[in-house]
């Protein structure tokens, strides 16, 4: 076999066993998870990403893990950007507490085979049509910009969601109280609920948010396997970010504006190369680092004056 097949069995197996770990040991069904937990799995899951790299280092050279790893940062950061995001859709369904780890999962396994689709084409178009990584450039530093300038959050309605507004139209739902069930029955028809609706929300959010990250990841590295293994471990990791962040997702104000000057950075660095100018991938990973380090410093240490508090916990 070769290193990049051995790299991808492992990386299945780990996968597989981490997550019978972290479901069987650190989950059970219809219970709230403590800060203290959510720490332990945020920590086990960034643990064993690092260990990975590790791992491809070794196997795969240093140039592939600094990709991989660069690449993980940038999906870790836009997944912190997507936790408020989820935030307003488990209080816009009032949603309880005790049904938030199991509604994430599902919707968190959803997002990450859709991910692997669009991953896959993807990567069949660049092989095919290379001038797309110019067009991914372009639409990188269109989106940093953007949002530099718009508070994204703030522009996120519910109601509007795509996935909402198609489940309303063409399938039976139900807003009663779901108890922990996905759908109930009523006069011999079955009826989805609202965990259902946050299931789908979910996962077709987190692909729109990827719209702008697997770009990004691409422009870091073409390798399949830096794209595939950095988006899940990112995802995966997310669910126990939730709840680690919850309660102080609205401390990171500037955030977006570190990710976006990152998005911007990526988008140039890859339109460079139409000139023949390449920059090593090492740069990616300083710049990704000095960014969103300091977003998140200044954001502790400056406060945006006369917002509003956002929502972070459940009434």
């Amino acid at each position: 076999m070769t290193p990049t097949q051995w790299t991808y069995l492992i990386f299945g197996i780990v996968i597989v066993l981490a997550l019978i770990f972290d479901l069987g040991l650190l989950s059970k069904k219809s219970t709230t998870v403590s800060i203290k937990k959510a720490l332990l799995q945020t920590c086990f899951w960034v643990g064993l990403s690092l260990v990975f790299f590790g791992f491809v280092w070794y196997e795969n050279g240093h140039e592939t893990a600094i990709s991989y790893l660069s690449a993980y940062l940038m999906e870790w950061s836009l997944s912190i950007d997507n936790i408020f995001v989820f935030i307003l859709i488990f209080g816009f369904f009032k949603i309880k507490e005790s049904s938030y780890a199991r509604v994430l999962l599902i919707g968190i396994l959803m997002a990450i085979v859709l991910r692997a689709i669009f991953i896959t084409i993807g990567a069949a178009l660049i092989a095919r049509f290379t001038w797309i990584l110019y067009v991914f450039g372009a639409f990188l530093v269109y989106t940093g910009i953007k949002m530099f300038v718009v508070d994204q959050d703030e522009e996120f309605k519910p109601e509007e969601n795509i996935a909402y507004r198609f489940m309303s139209k063409y399938m039976r739902i139900t807003h009663e109280e779901p108890h922990g069930r996905f759908t109930v029955k009523k006069n011999n028809k079955v009826y989805f609920t609202s965990l259902s609706i946050v299931v789908v929300m979910l996962a077709v959010t987190d692909v729109l948010f990827a719209l702008d990250s697997i770009p990004a990841v691409f422009a870091i590295s073409q390798e399949p396997l830096v794209v595939y293994t950095s988006n899940i471990f990112a995802v995966l990791g997310l669910r126990s970010l939730f709840f680690l962040l919850r309660g102080a997702v609205d401390q990171f104000d500037y955030l977006q504006q570190g990710i976006a000057i990152v998005l911007i950075f990526i988008g140039l660095k890859m339109l460079v190369e139409i000139f023949h100018v390449h920059l090593p991938v090492y740069l990616s990973l300083i710049v990704i680092v000095c960014c969103l380090g300091g977003a998140i410093l200044y954001s502790i240490y400056h406060k945006k004056k006369g917002v509003p508090e956002k929502l972070t916990s459940e009434k």
